[in-house]
């Protein structure tokens, strides 16, 4: 077995030790340079009063340079085309940060519906900055990617729907209820491990009982097409023609082989 292939049937796999000490050390950086000054899509998630924080932001990688190098080049861009194959565009990065005792959980869902684009060929790297024990890390329902099913997103701040069901999407089902226990995936995971995904697969993570800092770097292959969606897309890119290819520059190829 290969890790495609497992990524192929259960939707997630767990790849070990992709990133070196210098990898972390810079995406620690760019980190450090995100949360000192968020982009314009930034959120917390935490209502005021709240212990912890629960921290989000995406599409910096124009701007900080070790979100550019992490995504283009080096180990997750070799990652990436080993995955999916060539051609591969990166789409976008998206940094989540929980700080210890956030109570916050991450509602189930998948994150295709919440994007401005349709693709079978994709892939979510997640890493971790620190160490996250199975138990307070990501979830996932092995195989739901393959489901045929679309859910409607759920905002990370109360985790209601965007809207109420539409056509070719449903309500997320109770999860916990539906599927068997050994249907769900958790990892433990260390710093330079990374967590690959497709954008079709159920996740939820708990709460932290310890400071939990991710980066997701999102990719997709040749078959991505703009979508239109019911809502407002997550990015919020600007409005685009649904069907067209992402021949554009927001969207760079990725060539690079690891470095």
């Amino acid at each position: 077995m290969t890790i495609k292939s497992d990524l192929d049937r259960d939707g997630v796999v767990a790849v070990r030790q992709v990133l070196n000490a210098g990898n972390l050390e810079s995406l620690a950086a760019a980190l450090d340079e995100n949360l000192a000054a968020p982009g314009p899509w930034a959120n917390d998630y935490t209502p005021p009063g709240a212990g912890g924080r629960f921290f989000g932001d995406y599409v910096n990688w124009q701007r900080i340079a070790g979100y550019r190098r992490a995504a283009l080049t080096g180990p997750l861009a070799a990652l990436a085309r080993e995955l999916i194959g060539a051609p591969v565009r990166f789409f976008h990065e998206h940094a989540l940060v929980k700080e210890a005792g956030t109570d916050e959980v991450t509602p189930w869902h998948h994150d295709e519906p919440y994007y401005c684009v349709d693709a079978d060929e994709n892939v979510s790297l997640w890493v971790s900055l620190d160490p996250v024990p199975a138990g307070f890390g990501l979830r996932f329902v092995r195989g739901s990617h393959s489901w045929g099913r679309r859910f409607v997103p759920r905002r990370f701040i109360d985790a209601t729907p965007y809207a109420a069901a539409e056509e070719g999407f449903e309500l997320v089902p109770d999860v916990d209820a539906i599927v068997a226990a050994d249907d769900l995936i958790n990892f433990d995971v260390a710093p330079g491990d990374v967590l690959a995904f497709h954008f079709r697969t159920l996740h939820d993570a708990p709460g932290s009982t310890g400071r939990r800092r991710a980066i997701s770097f999102r990719y997709v292959g040749a078959d991505a097409r703009f979508a239109a969606r019911p809502w407002l897309h997550s990015p919020p890119f600007d409005p685009i023609a649904p069907g067209e290819a992402l021949d554009d520059e927001r969207f760079p190829e990725v060539t690079a082989t690891a470095t």
